[in-house]
């Protein structure tokens, strides 16, 4: 019996290329959206050479401020995760070359909206050793926040469960605070409805419980991405809170050692049992057990136990 020819569906590695790269850019964009919705105009600056009024500050492609930082790293590492997300349904023929593009796509976007912001930032900033410290640790962090972009991209994009459980975890409380800020910025003057502040409190517990319940317990070793995640739920926002403090208050700045103490008696309290992160653990926790016992229910129900060792890892 002559066997039965089937079709090869067509492969297009130039288009994947470019929509790729396409990917990357469109990622970096929509991830800088929330702050581009507002318009752009920069907060009033402590250093400014001039006095000026707000409506007067100049259009920047990101919000160059020290109290500012927290925001910055969310609206760039949210750009890699969106592109890493896209690569976890998407498959390109040439999946690495896919990914190395749209990273770069990524990282041009970024590169772009530094140069022209800081531009504009050093242009009005007052002549002098403050304004250079000021100005290289903006841009310190930009650097640090494309760099996190990047290591999320690549997990989230990763054919690994494990590794794409772990950038959930790294990118659940930077990807909520995106939101909230993109929300907060359409909503206006009026302010955020109590429902919607409970929900951005909770909603990293309940991102990174769901990605744990994706992830599973077998084989073994995804203890350590159950426990890595959860510390990750722990600390990061601990994290994200000392340090909109300490560079928040005005009076700290320029007092290193002043700073660091702040910080560490913020961070201290923030991650303890009064700054409410343990409960959220507790919450992250419970929905990974019951999504896993939930799954695997639902598996034996259909005859499909689950298996042993992940295909992909």
């Amino acid at each position: 019996m002559d066997s039965i020819e089937r079709p090869i569906a067509p492969l297009h590695p130039t288009r994947d290329a470019l929509l790729a790269l396409v990917v990357g850019l469109a990622a970096g964009i929509i991830g800088l959206a929330p702050w581009l919705l507002t318009g752009g105009r920069l907060a009033l600056q402590n250093l400014w050479a001039t006095d000026v009024s707000p409506d007067s500050m100049p259009l920047a492609l990101l919000p160059l401020s020290q109290y500012e930082t927290t925001t910055i790293v969310a609206l760039i590492a949210t750009g890699g995760a969106l592109a890493g997300g896209v690569f976890r349904i998407w498959r390109p023929v040439r999946r690495r070359l896919g990914l190395a593009l749209a990273a770069t796509g990524f990282v041009l976007v970024q590169i772009v909206a530094a140069a022209q912001s800081f531009a504009v930032v050093n242009a009005g900033l007052t002549p002098g050793s403050q304004s250079e410290l000021y100005s290289a640790g903006l841009l310190l962090g930009t650097a640090a926040s494309v760099i996190a972009g990047v290591v999320a991209l690549f997990m989230l994009a990763a054919q690994s469960r494990a590794v794409a459980t772990l950038g959930v975890g790294l990118m659940a409380v930077p990807f909520v605070s995106w939101l909230a800020y993109g929300v907060a910025n359409l909503m206006g003057p009026t302010g955020m409805p109590e429902h919607l502040l409970t929900l951005w409190r909770w909603l990293p517990a309940v991102l990174v419980g769901l990605a744990l319940a994706w992830c599973g317990v077998k084989p073994a070793g995804r203890a350590v991405v159950w426990v890595l995640n959860l510390v990750l739920l722990w600390l990061v926002p601990a994290l994200f809170i000392s340090v909109n403090y300490v560079l928040g208050t005005r009076v700290l700045l320029g007092d290193l050692e002043e700073m660091l103490l702040a910080f560490r008696q913020i961070f201290a309290a923030s991650s303890g049992p009064a700054g409410g992160a343990a409960l959220s653990v507790v919450v992250a926790l419970a929905i990974g057990l019951a999504g896993t016992i939930g799954l695997a229910v639902y598996r034996r129900a259909r005859n499909q136990p689950e298996l042993v060792t992940d295909p992909q890892e």
